[in-house]
């Protein structure tokens, strides 16, 4: 697929659970080699849309198209998911795990991410079942940098660790997605994550209320995005129960 076109298109995206609106007429083009933020408080559709990109729930309506094709076979090859919730099976260590990974997915780098765990301080032969939620945070952050991946989707990804070891995170992201891939990442902590950002959308109530380069709307606005995130949505925030 030729680079100019999108890594990801929704178009009249809409999300329904009975009668309950979830996402909204979501319109929006994820560019190749890009970090986008996607940027709202807890339930504003942030991990619905997530999960639609990657086909475990089925819109209402509208269209998702991912490197030129349909959701499916394709996309779960070359899109890397980071779950906000953790999926490991405990009874295993990690050397076990990084394996297990290798067989299921051709694009995984073992060595890749045995280079990572030594980086953030993981032993290879401890038991998962014996690791805290912000080891496991750690370790399912390696297993998803260390496919050679066209599309990273991290769902909170600094949920459970420590603001020292953001950063590090952060720079980890950085550092090892691959030339010309995206990566989305979804969080409600705004200004740990804005400095890596090049792209952010705001979503709220399951709608985009903006989408814009990440250093022209620091420009515009004189502000962080943390700062204008909570100035555009200032007038909800008494009101909502977030």
């Amino acid at each position: 697929m030729s680079n100019s076109q999108p890594l990801l298109i929704c178009r009249d995206l809409n999300k329904s659970f009975g009668h309950t609106e979830i996402l909204k007429n979501i319109n929006l083009e994820i560019p190749r080699g890009k970090i986008v933020g996607l940027l709202g408080r807890n339930g504003a559709g942030k991990s619905t849309l997530i999960k639609l990109i990657n086909d475990l729930l089925t819109p209402t309506s509208g269209e998702i198209i991912i490197d030129g094709g349909p959701v499916g076979v394709h996309s779960k090859e070359i899109i890397a998911y980071l779950p906000e919730r953790t999926y490991l099976d405990k009874k295993l260590t990690i050397a076990q795990t990084i394996n297990f990974f290798a067989e299921f997915y051709s694009n995984f780098d073992s060595a890749k991410a045995k280079q990572l765990a030594h980086e953030l301080n993981l032993d290879l032969d401890q038991k998962i079942a014996k690791m805290s939620k912000g080891m496991q945070e750690k370790l399912q952050l390696i297993l998803v940098l260390s496919r050679n991946a066209d599309l990273y989707i991290l769902d909170e990804p600094l949920g459970g660790v420590d603001p020292a070891t953001r950063d590090y995170i952060l720079d980890t992201i950085l550092s090892n997605f691959r030339e010309g891939a995206s990566v989305i990442i979804s969080t409600h902590l705004i200004s740990d994550i804005e400095r890596i950002l090049d792209e952010v959308i705001f979503i709220d109530h399951g709608e985009i209320i903006l989408t814009d380069d990440a250093d022209k709307l620091r420009k515009k606005h004189h502000a962080s995005i943390d700062e204008i995130f909570r100035q555009t949505f200032k007038a909800n925030v008494s009101s909502d129960n977030y």
